[in-house]
């Protein structure tokens, strides 16, 4: 950990609570960095929005990918001021930063209510035990069009 790091996680903890103060939603926010230069900044805006998938992390990393105009965030670092929870984390992994640097974790989220357990715990669950119920239906209409895309020639990988 160098200062420049703790300058990165001290902006991140400020967009947290900015966002937080100006009712965006909760106490979060992230930046992107790149190149020891910060690309993107992002804060919870759930509420704000209407949009669930809105936390600070996803909003960053969607402005980083938007700046740099690709879908992976190569050679970047991301900092956010708690650990991720689930869909942050599938989300940092898809987008393929170098690092992640995180303040508090879940467990001080959990303090204040956000307590992601009960997600890890779904997704540990098979997926008839699930307390959302998810339907399988026309499968077989489903995998023809994974079939065309394993055939695609033209594709772009990720």
């Amino acid at each position: 950990m160098t200062d420049k790091d703790k300058i990165f996680m001290r902006r991140a903890i400020a967009l947290a609570e900015e966002g937080m103060n100006s009712n965006h939603g909760g106490p979060f926010g992230a930046v992107v960095v790149k190149d020891g230069e910060i690309i993107a900044e992002g804060n919870n805006s759930v509420t704000s929005t209407n949009d669930p998938t809105a936390h600070a992390e996803v909003v960053a990393i969607r402005k980083a990918c938007e700046k740099l105009n690709t879908f992976q965030l190569d050679g970047c670092v991301i900092y956010t001021s708690c650990e991720p929870c689930p869909m942050c984390l599938g989300a940092i992994y898809w987008a393929r930063p170098k690092k992640v640097f995180y303040a508090c974790d879940k467990n001080d989220a959990a303090e204040i209510d956000f307590d992601d357990q009960f997600i890890y715990d779904e997704i540990d669950k098979p997926i008839g035990n699930r307390n959302i119920p998810f339907v399988k239906i026309l499968q077989e209409e489903g995998v023809t069009v994974f079939n065309k895309w394993a055939e695609k020639v033209d594709k772009t990988e990720y």
